[in-house]
């Protein structure tokens, strides 16, 4: 679809207006009733800046975990806009697998992590992963509850288990990272460190831990 004036995709006014109103049920109706999916995952790899930016932020509103590969590729546009809207994005389609009962489990257990209540979103996850073990979000939830009862080694594994099934779970690899911190796995931190900011560069915070660790490696 395009603006018969300027040529540009109708995607773009859209953007423009959102950036302008910040009405988002206005932005989503509009791109729902002119694109597929399909045609804002072709627009997100091969648009120019603004209509990279405009499809990435339609994909975090309309899209499920299908479309997850468009955002974890989009984590390293040469546009840091893109960037920016893409983290946002696939953070929220972690948890959109397309199964109601399942999606509703995997918030109930990061209110109970966020309740500090991590022997119950342990067992929760632990019930999740039993019905459907490919869901990366319930592995990597066990980890925070594991990590947080000091079970390290196990959620090691569940981060392990979480970047296999879904290679672009930035926070999975800093799980991970962190677990070895505690155990005093200097080497291994440093090596999940690096996979965290190689999937998802705008990590600062990353960056900045891995230059101490690299001075206490080199020290």
């Amino acid at each position: 679809m395009f603006d018969e004036t300027s040529k540009r995709p109708l995607l773009d006014e859209y953007y423009q207006r959102f950036l302008q109103s910040e009405d988002s049920a206005d932005f989503i109706f509009g791109v729902s009733q002119h694109y597929s999916l399909a045609s804002l995952e072709l627009l997100a790899r091969s648009g120019q800046r603004i209509t990279r930016r405009a499809s990435i932020l339609a994909l975090g509103f309309l899209g499920d975990y299908s479309v997850n590969h468009v955002l974890g590729q989009s984590l390293t546009d040469n546009d840091r806009g893109v960037r920016l809207l893409a983290d946002h994005g696939i953070r929220q389609l972690w948890f959109r697998i397309g199964k109601p009962n399942l999606e509703i489990g995997l918030r109930q257990i990061v209110r109970l992590n966020r309740q500090h209540r991590f022997a119950c979103a342990t067992d929760l996850s632990s019930d999740l992963i039993k019905i459907n073990p490919d869901i990366a979000e319930a592995w990597n939830q066990r980890a925070i509850s594991s990590y947080n009862l000091e079970d390290y080694w196990q959620a090691i594994e569940d981060c392990r288990r979480a970047l296999e099934l879904n290679p672009w779970h930035f926070l999975a690899a800093l799980g991970s990272a962190n677990c070895h911190l505690e155990l005093g796995n200097v080497y291994e931190a440093l090596n999940d460190f690096r996979l965290s900011l190689e999937i998802n560069p705008d990590l600062e915070m990353v960056r900045s831990q891995i230059d101490q660790l690299q001075r206490i490696v080199e020290g």
